[in-house]
């Protein structure tokens, strides 16, 4: 028998979404979570472990203690808002029960092995990137010294990094357990909730890894890597058909691939085994999807689409590296809404080169674009990122921390003349802009009721303008702290 495991996506700040396969960790505007797929593989491949997804069953620490007096092995998936919590309530573990071993996984320990251990000694070892089958083999008596993939402190306290193990190839990913056997074993489906998607919902994934070459993006940079495997058609068809027979409930299935639609070929196959299933789904998608590759996706269920514009203005999507244009993504959209496909567009704040024109440039686009909903975040550099090596080598990281003491995106990185408190003004009058024009909101309106999603429309935007409120005053301080500043520099001068 393996060690007993418990897998682990961890108390953190109230609604925060890290540990899961969530684009940006940190608190949401509006109480989101999306699934720790990540976690699933090696939950499927134990016999006798847990998947624990601690924020949306909201389980706090004092139970996670509690419960871990029956495992023998902790695997936690940390995050770099996380990190400072998350390593220290490791050491609490490691005092309550000395014998259990605890592997932490995640993009933090991934770009900085050496820190999280020597920052950690509870931490018993780090699994780097794709973490699946370095798991697996510990919990099944492999010695740390043979598994690939992994950093630890050997008997002499000194750090050893075992060679890279190779990439999950496409076989591996056929042979893997379903995630969604996984969350009918583990979680409760009807906690897990994203405004623009139908509830409940479920989401895997289908393909792994991102061929694009974005600069600020965390997955490919740190875990999933640039190469793009993909389950076979056969395979993903099947659980499909599972998850419908198991989850007669479920109103949505997302697929949270990178790129689920980035080869035409590839999606048409797997919407021809889709179709017979009836099911209503969603995905992720590149603007550089064609016309016939949507007609498809759409003729099989696909309800939805996640669409990553990031920025209006040209040369910010080359400074990224996007690998689209203001044209292409104008012709997509276009595409969209003539076959009646709902596109949920996501907006960044921030990226190399924002200037003020530049912002009002991306809230203009979006206007025009006229997406269902959108999503406005601030440009977070994530360490391992080529967007954060550039913001370092720059100077234009203005603190380490990302967050509020809430969980939530603070604006950290600073342009010259692009003031951090400007950034996030921008945020809230995007949002304003977009929104509250006629059409969006009475769009948005009607779809809650169509949807009989009237009581949840309600409790969201009660939770946005909460939010909105406490940013608000973040900005007004941060305003009237840098007058103060400069008043006290004029003084000094005088």
């Amino acid at each position: 028998m393996p060690l007993k495991t418990l897998f682990l996506n961890p108390p953190s700040f109230e609604k925060f979404d890290g540990g899961a396969s969530s684009r940006w960790p940190a608190t949401r505007e509006i109480e989101s979570y999306w699934y720790p797929v990540w976690l699933t593989y090696p939950a499927g491949m134990l016999e006798g472990s847990r998947l624990l997804d601690a924020p949306p069953h909201h389980i706090k620490w004092q139970e996670v203690v509690e419960i871990l007096k029956d495992y023998e092995f902790l695997v936690l998936f940390t995050s770099t808002m996380g990190w400072d919590g998350d390593q220290k309530m490791a050491e609490v573990i490691k005092q309550t029960y000395p014998t259990i071993k605890i592997a932490f996984v995640g993009p933090p320990v991934t770009t900085s092995p050496d820190k999280a251990l020597n920052e950690c000694p509870a931490i018993d070892f780090i699994c780097r990137r794709e973490f699946d089958f370095s798991i697996v083999d510990f919990a099944n008596g492999k010695p740390l010294n043979e598994i690939l993939g992994v950093s630890y402190k050997d008997a002499s306290g000194k750090i050893q990094h075992n060679p890279d193990r190779p990439q999950v190839t496409p076989e591996q990913l056929d042979e893997m357990p379903w995630a969604t056997q996984i969350y009918k074993r583990d979680l409760d489906v009807t906690k897990y909730n994203v405004p623009f998607l139908l509830h409940p919902y479920i989401a895997l994934y289908s393909t792994r890894g991102c061929p694009a070459q974005c600069t600020f993006c965390l997955w490919p940079q740190t875990l999933s890597g640039h190469a793009w495997r993909k389950r076979s058609t056969d395979d993903v068809a099947a659980e499909m058909k599972w998850a419908k027979e198991n989850f007669p409930h479920v109103k949505e299935y997302f697929f949270d691939d990178d790129t689920f639609n980035i080869q035409k070929a590839r999606t048409i196959e797997l919407c021809e085994k889709l179709k017979p299933l009836g099911l209503t789904w969603s995905c992720t998608s590149r603007v550089t999807t064609d016309f016939d590759t949507l007609k498809a996706m759409k003729e099989a269920g696909c309800r939805l689409l996640i669409v990553g514009y990031e920025s209006g203005d040209p040369q910010i999507l080359k400074n990224i590296k996007k690998g689209a244009t203001v044209e292409r993504a104008l012709d997509f959209t276009r595409d969209c809404h003539k076959l009646g496909l709902v596109i949920h567009g996501d907006f960044i704040l921030g990226l190399p080169g924002e200037t003020k024109e530049s912002i009002r440039n991306t809230i203009e686009f979006a206007k025009q674009l006229d997406c269902e909903t959108i999503q406005v975040s601030i440009a977070h550099a994530f360490p391992g990122t080529e967007f954060f090596d550039f913001a370092k080598e720059k100077g234009f990281i203005t603190n380490e921390a990302m967050n509020d003491d809430g969980g939530h995106q603070m604006a950290h990185i600073e342009y010259p003349g692009l003031p951090v408190e400007y950034v996030m003004e921008m945020v809230h009058k995007f949002y304003d802009e977009y929104y509250f024009r006629p059409k969006a909101a009475f769009r948005v309106v009607w779809q809650a009721i169509v949807n009989r999603d009237v009581p949840r429309l309600y409790e969201e935007a009660k939770s946005f303008m909460k939010l909105r409120s406490q940013r608000n005053k973040a900005v007004r301080a941060a305003k009237e702290a840098n007058a103060a500043k400069a008043q006290e520099s004029v003084s000094m001068n005088a």
